[in-house]
């Protein structure tokens, strides 16, 4: 083994803090979306596990507009030595969602229905932080789109995206035992 074998194989540990989600959904439906997302921003309610894989955090909620940060690192690299294009396509997915969640009166509900990434640079541990922007571009009562980039410190394009969200309305109360 060489100096540099040494060197390229040593490990590394990554530790995943994170709370479980509350699985009380009547609660978290009260609420609108962009109540529900400031009250995550706020540290009221947990955020989602997801938040501590990539290291996202909340910048600014607005109603349809949404800007995050990441911090991406080595164990988010491909087998080429860049981050995985899964990190930047999630990053883009979660800020065009939120997005959207935060145009949403409470009880509705929204899930990604389609997303179309360009990666345009390559992001590397050495990137350092990174900001994703996610503004929606038009509201509907079955579908909403929203548009997204990620850029680094210098405001130089990473990435974007547009997506499609599915908007999920409330269904008929269940219907009471026979």
């Amino acid at each position: 083994m060489t100096d540099s074998d040494a060197v390229s194989s040593t490990e590394r540990t990554r530790t995943l803090n994170y709370r479980v989600p509350g699985r009380d959904k009547r609660d978290l439906f009260s609420r609108t979306g962009l109540e529900q997302l400031r009250a995550v921003a706020s540290g009221e309610v947990p955020p989602p596990p997801i938040s501590s894989h990539i290291g996202l955090d909340f910048v600014t909620i607005d109603d349809g507009d949404v800007v995050m940060t990441a911090v991406p690192d080595e164990s988010h690299y491909n087998p080429i030595g860049s981050v995985h294009g899964g990190v930047f396509a999630t990053v883009l997915d979660s800020v065009c969602g939120c997005a959207v969640h935060s145009t949403l009166p409470a009880g509705v509900g929204y899930t990604s229905l389609e997303i179309k990434v360009s990666f345009l640079r390559p992001i590397t541990a050495d990137t350092g932080q990174v900001t994703a922007h996610g503004w929606v571009t038009r509201r509907g009562r079955s579908a909403s789109f929203a548009e997204a980039d990620i850029r680094d410190s210098e405001g130089r394009v990473l990435a974007t995206a547009s997506s499609t969200c599915l908007i999920i309305q409330p269904g008929p109360p269940p219907s009471p035992a026979a």
